[in-house]
């Protein structure tokens, strides 16, 4: 029995083959990402979601070291780069999912790949990319009205999120939705090719942000005049 707020993945895959489907007859295209609209959410957001939970994505639950979420990624510890070392340690760690389906082509995961960044050695971020060819068709109105199936009403916040940078680079935020611990914000990719969302834990947002404000500024400080 699904649980509220649950959609099987087969059912997710079947929304993307839908989506996809015929799409030089523009009606029919419309009608197909009608239809994907109302059970895509899962696979955007993550396989499963119990309403209300925002602690972790895929396995990946906030506050984890980073051992643990390595394991979870199927990469080495090792693997990790460092962004910065003073006055807090921040890593990064590139994560590609590896589909359910990959014996077939159509039946593909949207998610293209995903940047775990951590704060002191722990999970503070994932920031998730959307591959742009399983998600064409979909405007940032049809991703807004998908996820909020899932995470609830979304907020539409006028504000800018730091976005896959460690350099002070922003993004708009689309949509927002979030609880007292945890944000989930929807952003155009840099060439606005696509979507990507900033999941973060905003206890550690905010000391890891602080930190990289002023690695930059020791950075600037430092540098050959």
């Amino acid at each position: 029995m699904r649980g509220f707020g649950m959609v099987q993945l087969e059912d997710v895959v079947t929304a993307i083959h839908l989506l996809n489907r015929d799409r030089g007859r523009a009606n029919e295209m419309i009608t197909a990402r009608v239809a994907a609209i109302r059970i895509l959410v899962p696979i955007l957001g993550t396989f499963w979601l119990w309403a209300g939970d925002f602690s972790s994505y895929r396995g990946f639950q906030f506050g984890m070291n980073i051992f643990t979420a390595a394991k979870q990624a199927g990469v080495k510890p090792s693997e990790a780069t460092i962004a910065h070392q003073r006055p807090a340690l921040i890593q990064e760690l590139e994560w590609r999912p590896r589909s359910t389906f990959q014996a077939d082509p159509v039946k593909v995961d949207p998610v293209q790949d995903g940047l775990l960044r951590f704060y002191n050695g722990e999970f503070f971020q994932i920031v998730i990319t959307y591959d742009r060819y399983k998600v064409e068709g979909m405007t940032a109105e049809d991703m807004v009205e998908a996820l909020s199936l899932t995470y609830g009403a979304a907020t539409r916040p006028k504000a800018e999120i730091p976005y896959h940078s460690n350099y002070g680079e922003v993004a708009p935020v689309l949509a927002r939705w979030e609880n007292s611990q945890y944000s989930y914000n929807l952003v155009p990719t840099g060439d606005r090719s696509s979507f990507a969302m900033v999941i973060h834990s905003k206890w550690l947002e905010v000391l890891a942000q602080t930190a990289i404000a002023e690695a930059v500024r020791l950075d600037a400080v430092e540098a050959p005049q």
